[in-house]
């Protein structure tokens, strides 16, 4: 795959008056990282709700692999192609990783079949490839429920690359996290990146240092800038734009 997998023109997003985008233009290539940050109410999980389908712009458009998705459902865009990773893990608790991940994987999609069935050859041998890519077959038969916080994160994830998207949207993916669970994320992020686009929406600068290729720095609902983490955080709109949030809090 080649060429632009995501691109939003002009659009903005209006919530009574309020733009929780604004004239947002933005654009990734197929097979990249990017990563996504900027303040408290810059518009980054409606950016994510607009990609989706689940929020309509106001004006603009949003186009995915060349499609305009303006007129679908936020059923017909993850069919083709976008999977999301909320905040909160969406996992079955009482569900083992295996069984989760077998779950997202059966073709016809129903409990019933996946939990009394049995899966064919090439669905068993994704779910033990995924249970290792996301280093979780040590644990693969307990219950979710007693996974720690970053296990759970992880499983998500291997649930969300279950359903085969082209591109992932993850959604502050380590929050809450250990240091060590925070780069253990980071690397499955990276592996990831190897096979997907990738959008990454997060706060903690030192992850975004660990994982960042390109990042987009959001603010007021527009795109104020865009390169390297080097580049970002040495950018004069960028530290006034934190610092000025930092000073509102310490108000």
């Amino acid at each position: 795959m080649s060429g632009k997998i995501l691109e939003t023109e002009n659009v903005t997003v209006s919530f009574d008056g309020f733009k929780a985008l604004n004239n947002l233009n933005f654009s990734m290539d197929a097979g990249e990282l990017r990563v996504v940050i900027g303040p408290n109410g810059a518009g980054k999980t409606t950016f994510l709700d607009v990609i989706t389908g689940k929020v309509q712009p106001t004006v603009g458009r949003v186009m995915f692999k060349g499609r305009n998705t303006q007129r679908l459902s936020e059923h017909q865009i993850a069919r083709l192609g976008i999977g999301r990773k909320f905040q909160t893990p969406r996992i079955y608790l009482n569900l083992t990783p295996r069984e989760n991940l077998e779950l997202t994987c059966n073709r016809n999609k129903n409990v019933f079949a996946t939990l009394f069935g049995s899966l064919s050859i090439s669905e068993q041998r994704t779910v033990a490839g995924l249970l290792e890519t996301i280093g979780l077959s040590a644990k693969a038969d307990l219950k979710a429920g007693l996974l720690s916080h970053g296990e759970k994160q992880r499983l998500e994830i291997g649930m969300l690359v279950a359903q085969s998207p082209d591109l992932l949207l993850v959604d502050e993916p380590v929050a809450g996290l250990t240091d060590e669970e925070t780069y253990n994320i980071g690397e499955l992020l990276l592996a990831l990146a190897q096979s997907h686009s990738i959008v990454v929406i997060e706060h903690d600068m030192e992850f975004v240092r660990q994982i960042a290729r390109k990042v987009t720095v959001l603010h007021e609902g527009s795109v104020l800038c865009e390169g390297t983490i080097e580049e970002v955080q040495n950018d004069p709109r960028v530290i006034e734009v934190y610092l000025g949030q930092q000073s509102e809090t310490e108000e």
